[in-house]
This record gives structure tokens, C-alpha cells and sequence, in this order.
């Protein structure tokens, strides 16, 4: 699968997710999907956990989860920076947020998702020794 197709298919889960359309979510997922359970923690495994996890969430939020930008890792994963905002079932909202989802993919169909943290603005790589309360001079 190359890394257009892959685009592709993270922008139209991401489409679908927005949508409530579950069943083609759940085709473009490997059998054996790994995926972080973000409302409770953990994970789920394979199509029937993540179906059984996002109709509980959809029961009690609204989750809307829009691509700003995707990229290709160097170990071929693709790195996408969404805008995630979670509103309760009255439309009041809980979260409204940038999270980093990191995707990796078997046989063309995602294998596995993680949930990160944007790293902050202005903050010097860990794998230099400082931090922003360094003195830099």
C-alpha cells in the first residue's frame, strides 16, 4: 500500500468516524486491530472490541476527530495531528484539544492505533539533555 492510498484511507476513516458509519470503519480494520481505549484507557482488540467500544462511547459523548495534517514516519507509520473536540449528549463541551494518533498498517488495513500528546511549543528535544527552563546562552 503506498503512502497516498494510506492517506486516503486515514482521511475517510476519520470522514466515517464523524458520521457514526461504523461498518466501514470496521472494514479498512485488520482482523487482529490494536486500538487505545481513550475514554477509559487500555486497549481494545480486534473489529468486535472496537465496534463494542465506540457504540458505548457514542452512547454517552459526541467525539468529533478532524485531520490537520498526516505524515509518514520513518518506520512507515503514519503520523496524523487532529483537532479532537468531545461534546456531551446535550452538546456542551468536555474536551477541545490537539492529540497526535499514530497508525500502523498490515495487508493494507490498519493494524494499529496510538493516542499521543502534542508535544509543546518551543520545548528542546529530551534527547539533548534540556528543557525550557534551561538557560540557552
Amino acid at each position: 500500500m503506498n503512502i497516498y492510498h494510506q492517506k486516503d484511507l486515514i482521511t475517510s476513516v476519520y470522514r466515517w468516524f464523524n458520521e457514526r458509519q461504523l461498518s466501514a470503519i470496521l472494514e479498512v480494520l485488520h482482523p487482529e486491530v490494536i486500538w487505545p481505549n481513550g475514554m477509559e484507557g487500555g486497549t481494545v482488540h480486534g473489529r468486535e472490541g472496537v465496534q463494542e467500544y465506540w457504540t458505548r462511547q457514542w452512547a454517552m459523548i459526541n467525539p468529533k476527530v478532524e485531520p490537520l495534517y498526516i505524515v509518514e514516519e520513518q518506520d512507515g507509520r503514519m503520523l496524523v495531528r487532529v483537532h479532537q473536540l468531545v461534546k456531551d449528549l446535550e452538546g456542551r463541551t468536555l474536551v477541545d484539544q490537539l492529540v497526535e494518533h499514530m497508525y500502523a498498517f498490515e495487508e493494507g488495513m490498519i493494524i494499529d492505533m496510538e493516542i499521543r500528546e502534542v508535544p509543546k511549543q518551543g520545548s528542546i528535544s529530551k534527547e539533548f539533555g534540556q528543557t525550557d527552563h534551561q538557560n540557552h546562552s
